[in-house]
């Protein structure tokens, strides 16, 4: 008997298994559908990326923010091809590297190929074997939620999984979800030469950042070439070449495409995992229902994209060890989600913690605000990359309890307002930290200071 078994092969899999391995507890790992590694090294994370890394590397040999300079024109041996080969090549060997290379360092793990099915408590049949263990964790992610638009099927779409699989970029592409993942492939690919459209159903891209950063991507997508058509509402999808996107019950718009995307979420992969058979139940949005402490039922546990809680790679990671530690130790610890930083990598990007204006006022009826343009930060000034803004919401003893923000670096900055918020840190605790001049990070200082002076009229070197 083993310790515990874990469904799945992704981050929440991996973190719970070196947790396990960590205890000297017996686990057991098993692993079908994606290679090892899930979502992120494979389809997800990191080879979106490297697309982006690309793309960026593509659009400074076209444009200059410096008159001095002058980009010497399109690289005429760029091709989707290439770029597609090279993605290839990357993820096999960070696979080797950080996922196959780990688990066979893991001396209490053992790896079984094949399909888990629950059929019983602390039963897993895997290949026609009934494996049993003290506890099972399912960490079996999720995969690319697909509505069930009229036609969309007919008309033929892409994923994340296919779009990181082309040699060729689609002439035009209208991409379904404003979200990050719709975002980052919308300017993949309009920067590989795509003319882009995106259609998002609610009022703003990135529904979950505060409206006034999330104009700030908006704007400079758009500024790209990329249209933006936010409350649009699809009908259907008319099969054809070109595929025909109506909008409206009138048919108001109508968008033209050679290829779609769809980036509207995700499903949990948890089809013929027979979670009832082992006392587990499914949320009416299809994830696994847990406690706080991961736990699903008797000896049952579940972390990571298929309970649906945050789909970051980070958080699954956090939730598998978590899981494992709480099971294996009689704990019940959980993630403060307040304090999880996520980004958008677009270029600008755009990332955010915690709490937004709306949501500081609805759960604590306060909420104090201030926002700052990069247009006031000395290094966006002096390498003319001004295009951007941070956002900081404060509660009533002054503690910072939101942070969003897009523009160069916003991915990195991020994080210090992620400790404040974790840690409980107020607005002059910023303040009175020293930061390197000139930089990005000081964005975060600088809409600290915004709390507590006028900082359009301040020398860059107030502290």
């Amino acid at each position: 008997m083993k310790d515990l078994i874990i469904i799945g092969g992704g981050a929440a899999a991996f973190a719970a298994a070196t947790k396990a391995n960590d205890l000297g507890a017996a686990a057991l790992m098993i692993n079908a559908g994606l290679p090892l590694g899930g979502t992120c090294v494979n389809v997800g994370c990191m080879p979106s990326k490297h697309l982006l890394a690309i793309a960026e590397a593509l659009t400074a040999t076209r444009r200059s923010a410096f008159d001095s300079v002058r980009p010497p024109g399109p690289n005429g041996r760029f091709s989707v091809k290439a770029v597609r080969e090279e993605k290839d090549a990357l993820v096999a060997g960070a696979r080797r590297r950080n996922y196959e290379g780990v688990l066979s360092s893991l001396e209490h793990v053992d790896f079984r190929e094949g399909r888990g099915r629950l059929v019983a408590p602390g039963k897993v049949d895997v290949g026609g074997e009934v494996i049993e263990g003290r506890h099972v964790l399912v960490a079996t992610g999720s995969r690319a939620s697909v509505p069930p638009i009229p036609g969309l099927a007919e008309a033929g779409y892409l994923t994340n999984v296919e779009a990181l699989q082309l040699d060729e970029a689609p002439r035009r592409l209208v991409v379904i979800g404003g979200g990050p993942l719709g975002l980052e492939f919308a300017q993949i690919f309009a920067r590989f030469g795509s003319k882009v459209t995106v259609l998002e159903a609610l009022p703003q891209i990135v529904p979950r950042s505060e409206p006034e950063i999330a104009t700030v991507l908006e704007e400079a997508l758009q500024a790209e070439g990329i249209e933006i058509r936010t409350g649009m509402r699809i009908e259907r999808v008319q099969p054809g070449r070109p595929k025909t996107i109506v909008c409206g019950p009138d048919a108001t718009d109508c968008f033209e495409a050679d290829a779609i995307l769809v980036a509207m979420g995700i499903r949990a992969n948890t089809e013929e995992l027979g979670l009832e058979s082992a006392g587990g139940r499914l949320t009416r949005a299809g994830f696994i229902e847990t406690a706080n402490w991961y736990e699903a039922g008797q000896g049952l546990w579940a972390a990571g994209d298929v309970t649906g809680r945050m789909p970051l790679e980070t958080v699954a990671a956090k939730e598998g060890a978590l899981a494992a530690a709480n099971a294996l130790e009689g704990r019940r610890d959980s993630l403060n989600y307040n304090a999880v930083p996520w980004a958008v990598f677009t270029s600008p990007q755009l990332a955010g913690v915690g709490l937004t204006e709306s949501e500081s006022m609805a759960r604590t009826g306060y909420c104090n605000c201030r926002t700052v343009s990069y247009s006031q930060v000395p290094k966006a000034i002096a390498v003319k990359d001004s295009v951007g803004a941070v956002k900081l919401t404060i509660d009533r003893d002054n503690r910072i309890r939101g942070a969003y923000a897009c523009g160069a670096n916003a991915a990195e900055i991020i994080h210090e307002a992620t400790l404040a918020i974790r840690h409980g840190l107020t607005v002059q605790d910023i303040i009175d930290t020293v930061h390197v001049f000139p930089t990005y990070s000081e964005a975060i200082k600088l809409a600290a200071q915004a709390f507590t002076r006028d900082i359009s009229v301040m020398a860059c070197c107030i502290g």
